[in-house]
């Protein structure tokens, strides 16, 4: 009779990295999907970067931003211990100019070139219009 030999491992999770809401961790990109991409934080931690935390601006194609396989630094939004899944933010590390203005309460001001044309040169006209104006009520 033959002898077999049976090895039973036991996995505990909490030998993994425990996450928290707002740490920023690494991960890998395990598969693209047009509502976001998966992430692999490790054996039995996944998340996913939903569209909408991508990039500050519009995001036609995920792919343009990140690819399958490419390692990524993001932050964890949101986190259940108890299912190991994880709702992550790429663009929550770019902090882009509107996205800082925004947290300070501060306005976002466009900076336009200086104008040549526009109420300057009317303001600049206007007494001119104004002595025509008042030597044709002469007439």
């Amino acid at each position: 009779m033959e002898k077999r030999h049976c090895a039973i491992l036991f996995y505990d999770r909490k030998a993994d990295m425990t996450y928290q809401t707002g740490q920023i961790v690494e991960g890998k990109v395990t598969g693209i999907q047009p509502y976001g991409a998966f992430v692999s934080l490790d054996r039995h931690t996944s998340g996913l970067i939903h569209i909408s935390e991508i990039s500050d601006g519009y995001v036609r194609d995920i792919s343009r931003f990140v690819k399958i396989g490419d390692t990524v630094r993001i932050k964890i939004i949101d986190f259940d211990p108890r299912t190991g899944q994880a709702r992550l933010s790429l663009k929550a590390l770019n902090h882009s100019r509107v996205r800082s203005h925004r947290r300070s309460g501060g306005r976002i001001r466009a900076s336009l070139p200086e104008m040549r044309i526009g109420f300057g040169s009317i303001a600049g006209r206007m007494p001119k219009w104004i002595a025509e104006a008042q030597e044709g009520e002469k007439i």
